[in-house]
């Protein structure tokens, strides 16, 4: 049997599955595609949900994948076993209602046997109980012997959730010999050793599961077939472990290499860390080049807890200072072949792999230091789990999450209070909470599908215009029969040049008329092809099977579309100046502004944003043409569009171009040449979110709009200050200048008012234990005047503690300050703040001659004042 890498293997199943004319494609994103069940994709199948559903039209009958997957389910188990991992990769071939049974076993048996070249010897089969058909493919068209052709049960064989589409499985195995096996003469593909490995899950869904248990036949029965690659590698390399893989032992070497250890056979301790990181780091890099960044929910959460988790294990291993970004290269080198894009994305990559591990490094030896007396308490009193609230203070203050400080505790025999630490976790969430947007979707998902059965004919790329039959009313969940003038509702029309919101682009917005009524359209949705436009009735009344003439807002379509096409420029001036690892993560254009969100690893300099904005006006002066070209989705890859190829589902897609500067998978309005765009201005550079940038920016008519509102402000400003405009900046730095003179004359009072303060309160000192001990209360004095008062006092007088509140309305502070011979002593500010701030309500703390606390009851000052003489 040939010897073949992960990454050729993978070529050579979507090679052989194209020659079966499937549409062949790599990955789709890992982050779920309109579907709100998943968290992330973590199965084959899982992209292609829509196609099986009957959602979405599949770009062919029958398609072949190779999809990136993450499962964290059994993360615990990652680094202790050979097979576990949290990232892998799962070859698929699938059919939507086309062929069935016959062919998937037979093509992929040729694939299996004269393209991998796996001996026949070595390869068994097993199929549902019930599934005769499929044990007579086995038997005599692939010609298997019977007694290698294992019949298993529903808990083996038999693929179903719940209620719907289910089905039987056939499973391919490979036998590994005798040497792994149990050593029964009965040991065979379902016995619980290691002998028989199952790499090709051929499951054929041809029932549907109904509310009462029955099974009903499909009309269209599917093929949806599963091949983890890592697996399969495993048997074509010859080894046992996914560790061991080509490209994995890659990663796992360089681990070794930076934590200066040997890597055995996965049994040491040092062994599970080494294997952990290499996992973890494989999954971080391909989220992060999926645009999933760090944070402290949902997919972001994953993302924080592989890598903190990678983190704490590279100390384990005892590697100081940064390292995962290093890892996250050998990544990178060994999976690029399969995903270029990584090679695209490296920089980003990393610089957002090391600002998580640096946030984690900067709290990491802080916590463990706390976790670890935490656990020795808990040994020293016999309790065995730690309550929710240390949990928490280690997730909220120190950066651990619950898992990682589970697993710590573990080590040692422990266990965390996790219905406690909920209690302490939802508590901050609702401090923290606010009111969710509401979507302002015309429709819930469910109540078009009776509405119209069909789809609008958009005509919206060609004209602004058109002529149409009304073929549904409807409002609040009902359909209706008519609107009436005052009336606001929603129409469907057999045909429409009114764009719906998408793609980041707002609706258009315009007048819906005909024959004795009038109704203006506020937005436009769309859902499965059919499209829902929202209307006010301006006069008369619509009713349905009325012919209507749709008639858009040409101003508001055209400042739409020029925000629109200046959003791609703008993308393609962004990669040109800041590198090609920047990519689109999300964007908003209307008639007034546009928004475009982009992954980067830090803000733009003054610099790089003038650089952007006139890059894009030069292409906009540049009077470029704009092309909007309907290709096959494989020549729109090939040519380089940009764009994400997971969200456009049909075989031909969309490629707009402005020249040869720009070209992305696009399906909103535009300009037809980058001179309509007009003048173009940045207005704002933010970060949303770790490693994701926001620019906002207007053209056209929005910046003229922009620029009578800051002449409008100047003026006011101008008279404000009884100037004229062009004369605005000598006013400001006349005013200026007075205003330093007058601040510095200010001081200087301030100054000797504050000496006169000193002078004045020394008196009040008392001597306690032979020192110095002054307090006092001073009102509406900030602690900056506080802390200058205590250090002229402290220059003046030896053996002296000072120990002074200052009162700005409910506000109280605490300040205690000591003279250098206390501290030499072994006086410690710091800590008797914290006792004299007690007394008060309050809390704080600070160095050895000075510290500061706040405190909660001002009418508790005295009482503070006497803790501070008896600390004396």
């Amino acid at each position: 049997m040939e010897k073949l890498g992960l990454n050729e293997i993978r070529k050579k199943f979507l090679d052989f599955y194209g020659t079966k004319e499937h549409y062949t494609r790599g990955s789709f994103s890992l982050i779920p595609h309109n579907d709100k069940s998943l968290l992330i994709i973590n199965s084959g199948m899982a992209p292609l949900k829509p196609f099986f559903s009957g959602l979405e039209t599949p770009p062919a009958p029958r398609m072949a994948t190779c999809q990136k997957c993450i499962r964290t389910d059994d993360i615990e188990n990652v680094g202790l076993t050979a097979r576990h991992g949290t990232f892998f990769e799962m070859l698929g071939s699938f059919s939507f209602g086309d062929y069935f049974k016959e062919e998937s076993i037979t093509w992929g048996w040729e694939f299996i046997t004269e393209v991998m070249k796996m001996p026949e010897d070595k390869l068994w089969a097993t199929v549902f109980l019930d599934d005769d058909e499929a044990f007579d493919i086995w038997k005599n068209k692939i010609g298997m012997p019977e007694e290698k052709i294992v019949r298993l049960g529903k808990d083996d064989n038999f693929w179903e959730i719940g209620t719907g589409p289910c089905g039987p499985c056939s499973e391919i195995y490979f036998d590994r010999g005798e040497e792994y096996g149990c050593g029964s003469p009965d040991c065979k593909p379902g016995c619980d050793c290691d002998r028989y490995i199952e790499f090709w899950n051929h499951v054929f869904t041809q029932f549907s599961k109904q509310d009462d248990g029955s099974y009903e036949n499909l009309a269209h029965p599917n093929i949806d077939t599963g091949m983890g690659l890592e697996r399969m590698a495993c048997i074509m390399q010859g080894v046992d472990s996914i560790f061991d893989v080509d490209t994995i032992r890659m990663v796992l070497e360089e681990v070794c290499k930076i934590a200066g250890v040997e890597y055995a056979d996965g049994a040491k301790p040092t062994d599970v860390s080494v294997r952990i990181i290499t996992d973890h780091v494989r999954s971080a890099t391909f989220m992060i080049g999926d645009t999933i960044m760090p944070s402290n929910e949902g997919r972001g959460y994953v993302l924080r807890r592989l890598i903190r988790r990678a983190v704490r294990h590279g100390r384990k291993l005892g590697i100081e200072g940064k390292f995962l970004s290093e890892v996250a290269d050998k990544v990178i080198e060994s999976s690029k072949e399969g995903y270029p894009e990584l090679e695209e994305q490296r920089v980003f990559i990393k610089k957002i792999i090391q600002q998580e591990e640096d946030r984690f490094s900067k709290t990491l030896n802080q916590g463990l230091a706390i976790i670890n007396e935490y656990m020795d308490e808990m040994e020293k009193s016999g309790e065995t789990v730690l309550s929710g609230e240390k949990a928490f203070k280690l997730h909220d203050t120190y950066g651990f999450p619950l898992e990682i400080t589970e697993e710590i505790l573990a080590e040692r025999g422990y266990t965390a209070d996790r219905d406690d630490f909920d209690i302490y976790m939802t508590r901050q969430k609702e401090l923290g909470k606010s009111d969710a947007a509401k979507s302002d979707e015309a429709w819930k998902e469910s109540e078009i599908d009776y509405l119209f059965d069909g789809e609008t004919l958009f005509t919206g790329y060609e004209k602004a215009e058109d002529e149409g039959n009304v073929v549904s009313l409807f409002s609040d969940d009902k359909e209706l029969d008519v609107l009436t003038a005052g009336e606001s509702g929603n129409v469907i029309l057999d045909r429409t040049p009114f764009y719906a919101k998408g793609g980041g682009q707002a609706s258009d917005k315009g007048i819906i008329e005909g024959s004795g009524f009038k109704a203006e359209v506020t937005d436009v949705f769309k859902r499965k092809g059919t499209y829902a436009h929202k209307i006010t009735v301006l006069e008369g009344e619509i009713k349905k099977n009325d012919s209507a003439k749709a008639k858009v807002d040409q101003v508001t379509r055209n400042n739409s579309a020029r925000n629109h096409t200046c959003t791609h420029i703008l993308h393609q001036a962004l990669r040109d100046v800041l590198g090609e690892h920047v990519h689109q993560a999300g964007s908003a254009v209307d008639s007034k502004l546009l928004r475009f969100d982009f992954a980067h690893f830090e803000a733009m300099t003054t610099e790089q944003i003038h650089m952007v904005q006139d890059i894009v006006n030069e292409k906009i002066n540049s009077f470029l043409p704009v092309s909007c070209v309907e290709m096959p989705i494989r020549d729109a890859q090939n040519s380089g569009a940009l764009g994400l190829f997971e969200d456009k589902y049909g075989d031909m897609v969309r490629v707009v171009s402005v020249g040869d500067f720009s070209k992305e998978l696009c399906g909103g309005i535009h300009v037809s040449n980058s001179g309509q765009i007009g003048p173009f201005k940045i207005i704002s550079e933010s970060g949303i979110a770790a490693g994701v940038r926001r620019i906002e920016a207007v053209t056209g008519a929005g910046l003229l709009e922009l620029l009578n509102s800051k002449e409008s402000t100047i003026n006011e400003a101008a008279a404000m200050l009884k100037s004229k405009p062009n004369l605005l900046t000598e006013k400001l730095n006349g005013f200026i200048k007075e205003n330093e003179e007058l601040r510095s004359e200010l001081e200087s009072l301030k100054k000797q008012h504050m000496n006169e303060a000193a002078a004045d309160i020394i008196n009040e000192k008392i001597n306690v234990n032979g020192i110095d001990l002054l307090t006092h209360i001073f009102e509406d004095m900030d602690m900056d005047d506080l802390r200058n008062i205590a250090d002229d006092l402290r220059a003046k007088n030896d053996n002296i503690a000072i120990v002074f509140a200052a009162v700005n309305g409910p506000k109280v502070t605490l300040m205690v300050a000591l003279s250098k011979d206390l501290v030499a002593k072994g006086y410690h500010a710091g800590n008797m703040i914290k006792e004299i701030a007690k007394a008060a309500g309050g809390g704080g703390g600070g160095k050895a001659d000075m510290a500061q606390a706040g405190a909660k009851d001002k009418n508790k000052l005295p009482d503070a004042f006497k803790v501070a003489e008896s600390l004396l």
